[in-house]
């Protein structure tokens, strides 16, 4: 059987998904945090039952937690791709796992694409319930366009994960896996709007975000929420982050 079969990728993900779920940190801010961290925002902050914005009239039509739903979304997988996927991966190598597997017929791409289908899985998992949990809860309105929230968030994972396979295939331990997954992980969300909402950002620093895998996720699901149309730039922008950064990490990841 060849090493790049899809029977192969199919068993690596298994083993990586069994290794996964052994972890119980890994477990909740993969699948729980979302719904957690909405239903404590939608509960406990006054603003999150005011209108979004005040001056915009389509954002004043939505609460200020649906507002907020696509950012969570957005630092949930920021969470997963850019701090925990490079980090386990990095581990491996440092802990001689890679060393090991590197002997064998299998290619880098297959470990990369086994924990990117891995920890998507995941995430859409931790979308599903916390949408459950925010339209019962704190009354998260669902939104206009579903299938472009689906897309976006889909796109918003693998392009946050090309950013992070990129940083998993070269990082040499644990500990540099961390500062610069961490490192990039608070410069996109200050882009991604959890700092400060998108909307209320300057024009320049709204453009910018756009050309960034969780600014483009985050204000594509917005639109989708919205359903003020299809953000084509920003499924475009993520779509070319996915098909640029994967197979580069592939190219250039060391086993050691």
């Amino acid at each position: 059987m060849s090493a790049t079969s899809p029977r192969v990728l199919a068993r690596v993900t298994a083993v990586e998904t069994r290794l996964a779920l052994r972890d119980p940190s890994n477990a909740f801010f993969a699948i729980l945090f979302p719904a957690v961290l909405l239903a404590v925002l939608g509960l406990t902050m006054p603003w999150s039952r005011a209108p979004y914005s005040e001056t915009d009239p389509l954002l004043g039509q939505i609460s200020g937690i649906t507002g907020y739903t696509p950012i969570v979304l957005t630092l949930a997988v920021g969470t997963v791709a850019l701090s925990s996927y490079p980090v386990t991966v990095a581990t491996y190598r440092g802990q001689g796992v890679l060393r090991r597997l590197s002997t064998t017929p299998l290619p880098p791409s297959r470990l990369l694409l086994a924990q990117i289908l891995l920890n998507v899985g995941q995430l859409l998992v931790a979308a599903v319930l916390a949408l459950a949990v925010g339209m019962l809860l704190v009354d998260v309105t669902a939104p206009e366009r579903p299938g472009v929230v689906l897309a976006a968030f889909l796109l918003t994972a693998t392009s946050a994960f090309g950013v992070g396979s990129l940083i998993a295939a070269r990082a040499p331990t644990a500990g540099a896996a961390t500062g610069i997954g961490m490192t990039t992980y608070f410069v996109s969300l200050f882009f991604a709007g959890v700092w400060l909402p998108l909307p209320i950002m300057p024009d320049i620093v709204q453009e910018i975000a756009a050309w960034t895998p969780l600014g483009a996720g985050s204000q594509a699901m917005l639109d989708g929420w919205l359903g003020v149309g299809v953000p084509t730039r920003e499924l475009l922008v993520m779509a070319g982050w996915t098909v640029v950064l994967v197979p580069l990490a592939a190219r250039v990841f060391r086993w050691r």
